[in-house]
């Protein structure tokens, strides 16, 4: 099969690869459409260490099944499939205690780490665990269904916050896990949805997907602006989406005392945390990893309109001209948001 394999950092080439073995368990699933993601990007360069070479990248995909594995009983070939990114234990504690996201041993889906390599889908076929698969609904296209991933993500972080009706909220991030914690987050009846970017047009996004207020992190009256649309208090909760020292800053300036952020970015290792403002305001600091379970719901979202996936699409283009549109990828302000690969 053809495959787009990160042979060495910064080096994508398209080449001729085995094709999958499939094991009991699993199905072989013909790519229809693969997302590049924001991690994959930062993969590329080797910055992340979880994409060593060589290794096959891709998680956010969704497909068509080809054949399946001897013990596999749920699925046929034909089925219209997506699947969850991370590869979980069944019988793990945590799987069992209903955590699988945090499971022992887990994999993720086109990652290469120091303890596992698993191959993703940027290639014509892959091989995937039956427990990790969901049906596509008959209205979700194949690339609606590769945005599923980034969505499920969203909602986890949106689960972790618990959002309360009129409670206020800003969310610290406006890429694509930021714009759908907006979308998730204005149909959840907050008095205030404020968004925060340093990018103008990703601000404008965020509007548009249902932000009452968005603000540059840089304005000097930030705090204050937070304030006037807060009763002089601050937020009752943030979501932050990029995770480096600055932003995380900011979502625990926004917070009122005794308010609670969700930390989902994580671009960096390690940050500065500001020890005393969250010991002597009493915040809540949470965190959310991944997605567990998430993903059956936001197929619901999508074939019902509830959160439209299309307008964050900005290209879909063949598998072949992958390098090239990792490469526009790393271009700080390309205008791009999702560009969807097809075998």
């Amino acid at each position: 099969m053809k495959a787009l394999v990160l042979e060495r950092y910064n080096e994508l080439v398209y080449k001729e690869v085995d094709d999958p073995r499939i094991s009991a368990n699993e199905v072989l699933v013909k790519v229809k459409a693969c997302g590049i993601c924001g991690s994959d990007v930062h993969g590329l360069d080797g910055s992340t260490g979880r994409r060593q070479p060589p290794i096959i990248m891709g998680h956010e995909a969704s497909g068509e099944i080809v054949s399946v594995g001897s013990s596999v009983k749920n699925w046929k070939t034909a089925d219209r499939v997506t699947f969850d990114s991370t590869v979980y234990n069944l019988n793990d504690w945590y799987t069992l205690e209903g955590f699988y996201n945090l499971s022992d041993n887990r994999e993720v889906m086109g990652v290469s780490a120091d303890d596992f390599r698993r191959h993703g889908a940027f290639a014509e076929y892959v091989a995937v665990p039956e427990h990790i698969l969901y049906k596509i609904p008959d209205k979700v296209s194949f690339e609606e269904a590769a945005m599923v991933e980034p969505v499920a993500v969203a909602l986890h972080a949106v689960r972790k916050a618990n959002p309360q009706l009129a409670e206020s909220c800003v969310v610290v991030g406006a890429g694509m896990i930021g714009i759908f914690l907006v979308k998730l987050l204005s149909n959840s009846g907050l008095a205030n949805l404020i968004a925060i970017d340093l990018n103008e047009k990703k601000r404008e996004q965020a509007a548009s997907a249902g932000a009452n207020f968005t603000f540059d992190p840089n304005d000097k009256n930030l705090l204050q602006e937070i304030l006037n649309k807060t009763k002089n208090r601050g937020a009752d909760f943030s979501i932050e989406a990029v995770g480096i020292t600055n932003t995380v800053d900011v979502a625990l300036q926004v917070l009122r005392k005794g308010g609670r952020t969700v930390l989902v970015g994580n671009i960096s290792k390690s940050i500065d945390f500001p020890l005393q403002r969250v010991v002597t305001r009493e915040l809540t600091v949470l965190s959310s990893c991944a997605i567990r379970g998430e993903y059956e719901a936001v197929l619901n979202l999508i074939e019902q309109g509830t959160v439209s996936v299309r307008d964050q699409i900005s290209e879909i283009v063949p598998l072949s001209e992958g390098a090239k549109w990792f490469d526009r990828l790393r271009q700080k302000n390309n205008g791009l948001n999702k560009v969807i690969l097809v075998p």
